[in-house]
């Protein structure tokens, strides 16, 4: 189950990274780059932090899934399209999101990290690409200043932190966290702000 919403996560990231990448003017290396990070970033941090073999550098899936991504999004002129509104899209970004802060919770709490290291480690899985991502472009990151992103990230691991991690939590947690994070962009939820 975990691997389907990882590989549906991948997928819109790279879409996410694809796109940011052509509206930002980046060359063919650039739109690449971008959806590299975008979609495997924060796992391949994650990894190292949690002194792991690199799972995106040991199998070949998904780094293939962002290659496929990027074929169809130059071939299709996904760039063209309006994904970010539309629900198919949000749907997948959001099990993207939870699926990733469910894997990076249960390698933080598998490697015995407290708290504040299985959040920080969710946290990084699900957002550290797109953060990178931004910041080599030159923008504010998106989840620092935009929707209720990240708080589902810390929300599903705080979850499975106190709850533990059963395959009947996970399926749990990964419904309530999509639907979270589709309410909060459908309301138009945001942090307070000073």
């Amino acid at each position: 189950m975990l691997e389907i919403t990882d590989i549906i996560g991948i997928i819109a990231f790279a879409i996410s990274g694809f796109i940011v990448g052509v509206r930002n003017r980046l060359d063919l290396l650039g739109i690449t780059i971008s959806a590299f990070l975008t979609a495997l970033g924060g796992g391949i941090i994650r990894d190292v932090l949690a002194d792991r073999h690199i799972y995106s550098f040991t199998d070949i899936i998904p780094g293939s899934i962002v290659l496929g991504v990027l074929i169809v999004g130059i071939y299709f002129k996904l760039h063209e399209y309006d994904f970010e509104n539309k629900d198919l899209f949000l749907i997948s970004d959001s099990i993207g999101l939870v699926s990733f802060s469910i894997s990076g919770s249960i390698v933080a709490i598998n490697s015995g990290f407290n708290i504040y290291g299985v959040v920080f480690l969710a946290l990084i899985t699900a957002v550290g690409g797109g953060m990178i991502r931004d910041i080599l472009i030159n923008k504010i990151p998106f989840i620092l200043k935009e929707n209720f992103y990240g708080s589902v990230s810390i929300f599903v691991s705080v979850f499975l932190y106190v709850f533990g991690i059963s395959d009947q939590m996970i399926i749990l947690i990964l419904i309530i966290g999509v639907i979270i994070r589709i309410i909060a962009h459908k309301k138009n939820w945001k942090l307070p702000t000073f």
